[in-house]
């Protein structure tokens, strides 16, 4: 069974920086994408940013210009540097990772790691 473990997650102040850290472990391939995802209490599971393993990014417009999303030289690792934090990036942030294996994609999370900013 694959699985995502998080870190990183911690309370900040506002204007404070966090570097959360995904590393996928118990599987033979690469990911073709990984990428974080946050959920706030009461809303919807949002995207963060992705990267894909040839480095291409997508950043939701709340993360630009104040998170950078990477990649880990270990194989399956990433990483969101998350700068300039506000309280409305308090969420619970999850781990993702796609990956299309012979002829069958997979999908799997992380079970979260908690961001809280104080104002």
């Amino acid at each position: 069974q694959v699985q995502l473990v998080e870190s990183g997650g911690d309370l900040v102040q506002t204007g404070g920086s966090l570097r959360l850290s995904c590393a996928a472990s118990r599987v033979i391939f690469e990911m073709d994408a990984m990428g974080w995802y946050r959920q706030a209490p009461g809303k919807q599971r949002e995207l963060v940013a992705t990267i894909t393993s040839s480095n291409r990014i997508n950043y939701a417009d709340s993360s630009k210009g104040r998170f950078t999303i990477s990649r880990g030289n270990a194989k399956n690792t990433v990483y969101l540097q998350m700068n300039s934090l506000k309280p409305e990036d308090t969420a619970v942030y999850y781990c993702n990772a796609r990956a299309l294996w012979v002829g069958r994609d997979y999908d799997f999370w992380g079970q979260g790691t908690q961001v809280t900013v104080s104002s």
